[in-house]
């Protein structure tokens, strides 16, 4: 009897956007009492290491379009979760900064994001862990535009 062809594996682009949609449902779930939605969640920890940016910036790294960040922003600005300054180099830009407020949500969802990355890679040894770690960080570097 001939065995079955081997099954194809998913191409790795599915495979990234697979995990990628698995982390959206599981932070989803984790932020449902917040009040904050996974995006908001995102823009919030981008703030956090890398207080005072620009609302620009803060889309481009928290992987929204800079139309939907306004939205965003007003919703985190009207929670007290961040406020606006003027940006004393040029007067027609505001910088974003997380709040006490913000930080406080941050502090209360750490522990669950770490649970949650610590159990996305439980499967892996720890230098299984850090070489994925690494080999995403280079694929992300590779394909991010360049900088203008």
């Amino acid at each position: 009897m001939a065995s079955a062809p081997p099954r194809p594996t998913p191409s790795l682009l599915y495979a990234v956007k697979r995990l990628e949609l698995a982390i959206k449902s599981r932070l989803d779930e984790m932020l449902r009492d917040s009040g904050v939605t996974t995006p908001q969640y995102t823009a919030l920890t981008v703030l956090q290491h890398k207080d005072g940016i620009t609302a620009a910036q803060l889309a481009r790294d928290s992987f929204v379009t800079p139309q939907a960040m306004a939205d965003l922003i007003g919703a985190l600005d009207r929670r007290h979760l961040i406020r606006r300054s003027p940006n004393p180099g040029n007067k027609r830009e505001l910088l974003l900064y997380l709040t006490d407020e913000g930080r406080a949500l941050l502090d209360a969802y750490a522990e669950a994001a770490a649970g949650l990355e610590d159990h996305m890679v439980s499967g892996l040894s720890p230098d299984q862990a850090d070489a994925f770690r690494a080999a995403l960080t280079q694929a992300w570097t590779t394909l991010r535009p360049a900088r203008k």
